[in-house]
């Protein structure tokens, strides 16, 4: 079967510049490559004819053979030496397109990393967390070893570059028709060696310290909320951007109030007498006391809103409120007189139960109907 023009399989014209040829390779081959295109026999024919085509019209020397004598021009030295021009812009052109499929790249040729990013957990108040804070805190970082300077070697001496990548931290392997960049083995990326280390940071450059920073806690702020401190994680490397410090807070639990968003609940006890004939009873809250009035007849468990009484949104900055919960507690440690007048109420209560107690009533019913039914 007649071999297919080269200029036709890449889809460029005859006059293309270099880039524009590698451009048009590199697409087609990320499309038909056999790894995205398993057990298709189309697509490995297709990507084998692309790769012979790129060989050829990345060669300035075979170009031009082509474009004078055809296929003809070039079917003596289809093999191509490793060192030669088009042999190399091949193997860059497909060591990109192997780095695009499998996450590697050329761009690691400049070992240059962003640090990792740190979290600190900061446990705060209640009252901070409402009202708003600065908390000092103390973190771990990394810096500059003050023995050697960074260099990482012993003082009075220098850093080598690495023989085996002549420095440039990575080395090409030769994998039959393909060249592929790795890290280099020796100097894991450095591009430099240390025959004698710095003996207070072991070679490194770098030493473990430690750092304080002021914390801006915003009033409204929740748990589990993070703040981002650019630049404040770990150094990078090679020159890289420091990574980012994240503080996430924590609330220590409260002995009066529990937290719901933006509205805070307490439970409030309060008498027996109280809840029967009505009142007024003192209620904490964030900023003091307030006073509540208490509707005679109230039932135990019910809810009173104090609204603006919560804590600030740390957004929107709308104010929650505050959900106290009345308990009535029951008498303890009574006196005989007591316990006399109790039992006087009781038997007055009794007397016309359904009218005095009508959630038992209610309950009784149900509880008829159930066993009726």
């Amino acid at each position: 079967m007649a071999k297919r023009d080269y200029y036709e399989v890449l889809g460029v014209n005859r006059d293309a510049a270099a880039d524009e040829v590698k451009k048009a390779y590199r697409k087609l081959a990320m499309k038909h490559h056999p790894d995205r295109n398993p057990d298709s026999k189309e697509a490995e024919a297709k990507f084998k004819e692309l790769s012979e085509a790129y060989e050829v019209l990345s060669d300035p020397q075979k170009k031009a053979a082509y474009d004078r004598y055809g296929h003809a021009g070039v079917d003596q030295t289809m093999g191509g030496g490793p060192g030669g021009q088009g042999f190399e812009g091949f193997a860059d052109a497909f060591s990109d397109i192997f780095g695009d499929i499998f996450g590697g790249g050329r761009g690691g040729r400049s070992n240059v990393y962003r640090g990792a990013d740190l979290r600190y957990n900061l446990e705060i108040s209640l009252e901070e967390a409402a009202r708003g804070s600065e908390k000092t805190i103390r973190i771990p970082t990394i810096e500059e070893c003050g023995t050697c300077h960074g260099s990482g070697a012993k003082p009075g001496t220098q850093p080598q570059t690495c023989s085996t990548c002549g420095g440039a931290g990575q080395v090409r392997i030769q994998q039959g028709f393909f060249s592929i960049q790795q890290t280099c083995p020796k100097c894991h990326g450095t591009g430099r060696i240390i025959p004698d280390p710095c003996t207070s940071c072991g070679g490194a450059g770098r030493v473990k310290s430690h750092k304080t920073l002021e914390v801006k806690i915003p009033a409204g702020i929740d748990e589990g909320m993070r703040l981002r401190h650019a630049g404040h994680g770990e150094p990078g490397v090679n020159g890289g951007p420091p990574g980012d410090l994240y503080v996430e807070i924590r609330i220590r639990s409260h002995p009066v109030f529990k937290r719901d968003g933006d509205d805070l609940h307490c439970e409030m006890p309060i008498s027996f007498t109280t809840a029967a004939l009505g009142g007024e009873i003192e209620i904490p809250t964030l900023d003091g006391m307030a006073r509540l009035k208490i509707p005679a007849e109230t039932q135990s468990g019910r809810a009173f809103r104090l609204r603006g009484k919560g804590i600030r949104n740390v957004r929107s900055h709308a104010q929650g409120d505050l959900m106290c919960h009345v308990v009535v507690e029951t008498p303890v440690k009574l006196t005989e007189r007591q316990r006399e007048l109790l039992r006087e109420f009781e038997e007055l209560s009794s007397s016309d139960s359904d009218r005095h107690n009508p959630k038992a009533k209610s309950w009784m019913d149900k509880v008829k109907d159930f066993f009726s039914a």
